[in-house]
């Protein structure tokens, strides 16, 4: 019997043990970020890993993403499927949105992130990884990545992850400064770097993927198909009395949430004209009912808990076209 939300066609997490044939196709899966919206592409997710019939790093050759993203995609990348990925979104996502500070936001997202990964680096993925970072003192992107066919130059110096656990490397792109701490890790030559969120050059990663897929592993734009998911667009919710004396705060973080999305859409307008000769899939809805109001830093796990529903109906609208993709 199927539960309320069930597809017909989705498969318990412990069918997930079909092996796809290879016939020589590219699939990027991107990312988006968004703090708590990240929800949305679960659900998302957890209907292509359904239709699939197996954990989702073994049909995609890339998975790249940035903040929220980023902890997905390293998720992925490990072998887990979106059931734990979901588990721990539950978990932990509330304890790190609610801390007050932002000393107590990194220090909570630095302990999801050990007890995650724990000391894994980035030799550990069994697929294509791009983690996206912003170098905050010379505001460029740094990106961390699996393999050295992804290098686009340093070919003889190239480690993984620039030698870094993935869990530094995670919370790199996690920490939207300034309701974050900047990040600070060194790598494997000992080069000390402070990071921010990865938001802040690419919150949508796609084009980074493809420049991955074209130019370093030089596939042609007819054998790659880009599936790019973002966490969805909501009305702002409207500010709690407590909030309302709180205006200064308020405003930054709606200033956050307005620079991520102009960075995502244009970033996804640039995509759609630079390679529009290569098959993508963009998922990203827009709700505009009231009682979808939300940002980055919410916590309500009700309110989480719909996103993920939508996320899994904006799957339903494209299963067709997914399906041609990726099967």
């Amino acid at each position: 019997m199927l539960n309320a939300g069930d597809s017909p066609n989705q498969k318990p997490a412990s069918t997930l043990t079909g092996e796809l044939p290879k016939d020589g196709v590219c699939r990027i899966l991107s990312l988006d970020g968004g703090g708590a919206k990240g929800f949305y592409t679960l659900g998302v997710l957890k209907e292509i890993e359904g239709m699939l019939g197996c954990p989702l790093y073994k049909r995609f050759d890339l998975v790249f993403g940035t903040s929220t993203g980023a902890i997905i995609a390293a998720l992925i990348a490990l072998g887990h499927t979106v059931d734990e990925i979901h588990d721990l979104y539950k978990q932990y996502v509330p304890t790190v949105m609610k801390a007050k500070s932002p000393s107590d936001k990194s220090r909570a997202l630095n302990d999801l992130a050990t007890k995650v990964f724990g000391d894994k680096k980035f030799d550990a993925a069994k697929t294509g990884v791009g983690i996206v970072t912003t170098k905050w003192v010379i505001e460029r992107p740094m990106i961390f990545k699996t393999s050295v066919e992804q290098a686009h130059g340093r070919i003889g110096t190239f480690s993984p992850g620039f030698g870094c656990t993935i869990a530094d490397a995670v919370v790199a792109s996690c920490s939207a400064y300034p309701f974050f701490e900047r990040k600070m890790l060194t790598t494997g030559q000992g080069d000390e770097v402070e990071l921010v969120d990865g938001g802040y050059c690419a919150n949508n990663p796609t084009l980074y993927a493809l420049a991955d897929a074209i130019i370093a592993m030089k596939n042609e734009h007819a054998n790659i198909r880009a599936v790019s998911v973002g966490v969805g667009v909501y009305p702002e919710p409207k500010p709690s009395i407590k909030m309302r004396f709180a205006k200064k705060y308020l405003l930054s973080v709606q200033l956050l949430q307005k620079t991520l999305e102009i960075n995502t859409q244009s970033l996804d307008q640039l995509r759609a004209i630079m390679f529009k000769t290569v098959p993508t899939i963009r998922i990203n809805d827009t709700f505009e009912k009231p009682d979808m109001a939300t940002n980055l830093f919410e916590y309500d796990l009700v309110k989480l808990n719909i996103l993920r529903q939508r996320g899994r109906e904006s799957f339903a609208s494209r299963e067709i076209q997914l399906r041609e993709f990726l099967l």
